[in-house]
């Protein structure tokens, strides 16, 4: 397997950075995310991987890649786009987060010095994905914005070659920039850390969330991306019923009703170890409450068996999917509508009963 791999695997060189602008004394403001950090001579922004060299900015990351897998769509989480599918996900280094409570912060915090890298070119990604009978590219794991050139470089390769692509991502980038990239966007699962500014500031030590929710709107309502939403609940920093009303009431008058969100447990981790995993009960709670708001599709994540993963139909109530973790058991939607009363389910892509050739590496 690694020999098979290293004959894929080559690239990995630095490229001049997309979206700065040169300012006096040698100094650069990157305009890629909405820090817009200015750096001087030999510094870096705040994702790390971004770096003034000679009044250049320059993407450190460029082809370098930290994770690889032949992941289900579901553990994206993605569960309307795709059912079962197979989506080959790779990841880098550095993010323009620094969430305490990071589950990769081992790759989300380091940059291209990480000793684990491996080089890669944007055709080789293409050619692996076929190999591995993926749907679909996942650019995942660590924030993949901030790998901006190769993501949109190997994203127009992969719909070239009838591949679709994917971000999972906090959405924390500036407009311009995605708006350029959407275009070969096909689906997000944008994470909303909460729906406090407060939390931004001192969880993930950035400004506010109105970047992420500009995002998601820009996404759906412009360029057609699926969206679906991620809100991690963490107890006593974003668990306030009012503050997940005002998120599912947002939700249902910006992206509709329609919009998948996967309400998931929090466990410790990275720096945010005195504070407990979210109790189940919260979990509902959230769910009762999004329910309640006029949410069709809500889902509790990280609690395996739950029924809170299953896809009910919005008008006869039934579970037309039924998960268990990220394996689907039952199927009931049949031409995109419910089998038993005929509802339409937004679901892109008939589900397939399939195996392909796993990998992780």
């Amino acid at each position: 397997m690694l020999n098979f791999l290293k004959n894929f695997l080559s690239g990995g060189i630095m490229r001049e950075a997309m979206y700065w602008e040169p300012l006096e004394g040698n100094r650069v403001r990157c305009h890629l995310c909405p820090l817009n950090c200015i750096i001087s001579e030999g510094q870096r922004g705040s994702c790390k991987i971004r770096k003034n060299i000679n009044g250049k900015l320059y993407a450190l990351n460029y082809g370098k890649i930290s994770s690889m897998a032949a992941d289900p769509i579901e553990k994206k989480p993605l569960y309307h786009f795709h059912p079962g599918s197979c989506a080959f996900s790779i990841g880098t280094v550095g993010c323009n987060m620094h969430c305490i409570h990071c589950q990769n912060w081992e790759i989300s915090q380091s940059n291209e010095t990480f000793p684990y890298l491996e080089n890669a070119t944007s055709e080789a990604i293409v050619r692996l994905a076929k190999h591995y009978a993926c749907e679909s590219i996942a650019y995942t794991y660590n924030e993949p914005t901030i790998w901006y050139e190769f993501v949109l470089e190997t994203s127009k390769l992969a719909k070239e070659a009838g591949l679709k692509n994917i971000l999972v991502t906090n959405g924390y980038i500036n407009e311009e920039p995605f708006r350029a990239l959407a275009p070969y966007i096909d689906a997000m699962n944008i994470d909303i850390k909460a729906f406090r500014d407060e939390f931004y500031r001192k969880i993930s030590k950035v400004p506010g969330v109105e970047p992420s929710k500009r995002t998601a709107i820009i996404a759906k309502k412009e360029f057609g991306i699926h969206v679906e939403l991620t809100y991690l609940i963490i107890p006593t920093l974003n668990d306030s019923e009012e503050e997940i009303s005002a998120f599912v009431r947002w939700v249902g008058k910006e992206l509709g009703d329609d919009t998948p969100v996967h309400f998931s447990r929090f466990f410790p981790h990275y720096q945010l170890l005195s504070l407990p995993p979210t109790p189940v009960e919260t979990i509902e709670k959230a769910y009762r409450i999004a329910k309640e708001e006029g949410l069709k599709f809500v889902y509790v994540g990280n609690v395996p068996g739950h029924n809170g993963e299953y896809t009910y139909c919005p008008k006869c109530g039934k579970p037309l999917i039924v998960r268990w973790g990220f394996t689907i058991e039952e199927y009931h939607i049949k031409n995109g509508k419910c089998e038993y009363c005929g509802e339409p389910i937004p679901i892109i892509g008939e589900y397939k009963k399939k195996h392909y050739r796993g990998l992780w590496w």
